[in-house]
């Protein structure tokens, strides 16, 4: 796992806070001091966060969870998708899904279709509509997805969120609280951190305090992932060299094979054949 060091948070500008006059009374146990009226981020309480995110994100993944990263405001959109998509993880990065959580089922079935119709799309199947019909189904699954072509691999809700911003993405921070599922997110010093389940305390505006985080929370995400595929294939090769043994032990034995005589009856004529030569 990637190590953070505070000199590497300090270069990616994650302890500039907000104006002193924007704070939240409970970010102060996460403010170090206040300078020209903004305030600093502890640092050493971001480092202990963020290493506490990644090994609760590389945990969840390796025993087959799933992360759904969150960041749609400006500054994030970019960084968020970049930072993700190398390691192939869902995101959202134009705008939360209203009931992505709490109306799964419903959410579900749009993503079914959206499937559908670009394998459809793929494989030919609107080729029995008009030059016109084409066109404009063409251009409806283009505008789904926008938003939802970041979680289109989902089956079931996911097990946790990284959110950039949660002021920004209250919305799913709200629905995450209501399903049970853990938020682990940045939080600058004009945010609640409470019930959020891995706080983050940085910069949630800069782009580079934006990049450094996420760039360690998916590269978490990815060696979960990693470790996850190598105790797969482990498995699956001690199952099939254990199959193979099991066919080994049952196999039957040969029927033209002579039967072994016992040791008893090879002695025996050895010393009839010896007593006969006399």
């Amino acid at each position: 796992m990637e190590e953070i060091t505070l000199q590497a948070l300090l270069e990616a500008g994650c302890h500039f806070g907000h104006k002193s006059e924007r704070w939240h009374p409970k970010a102060a146990q996460f403010i170090y001091t206040e300078k020209d009226g903004i305030h600093v981020i502890d640092l050493a309480k971001t480092k202990a966060g963020l290493d506490a995110a990644m090994a609760f994100i590389r945990e969840l993944t390796k025993t087959g969870g799933e992360v759904l990263f969150v960041g749609t405001k400006r500054q994030a959109q970019g960084v968020v998708k970049q930072e993700v998509e190398a390691v192939g993880a869902p995101y959202f990065v134009q705008r939360w899904v209203g009931g992505f959580l709490t109306n799964w089922d419903q959410v579900r079935k749009n993503i079914e279709k959206i499937n559908r119709m670009t394998d459809e799309q793929a494989n030919g199947g609107w080729k029995k509509f008009p030059k016109h019909e084409q066109t404009k189904l063409g251009h409806y699954l283009a505008r789904l997805k926008i938003y939802y072509g970041g979680v289109l691999v989902f089956k079931n809700i996911p097990e946790a969120l990284f959110v950039v911003d949660i002021k920004k993405e209250a919305s799913a921070v709200a629905e995450a609280k209501r399903r049970g599922v853990p938020v682990v997110a940045i939080v600058d010093t004009n945010a609640d951190p409470e019930g959020i389940d891995y706080v983050i305390p940085a910069n949630d505006d800069a782009v580079g305090s934006i990049q450094y985080i996420t760039h360690a929370i998916a590269q978490a995400y990815r060696e979960g992932k990693e470790l996850r595929q190598k105790e797969v294939k482990s498995d699956q090769l001690n199952q099939s060299g254990q199959l193979t043994n099991d066919k080994k032990a049952d196999k039957p034995a040969d029927a033209n094979a002579m039967p072994a005589k016992p040791a008893e009856q090879v002695v025996e004529k050895k010393k009839t054949a010896k007593t006969k030569k006399v």
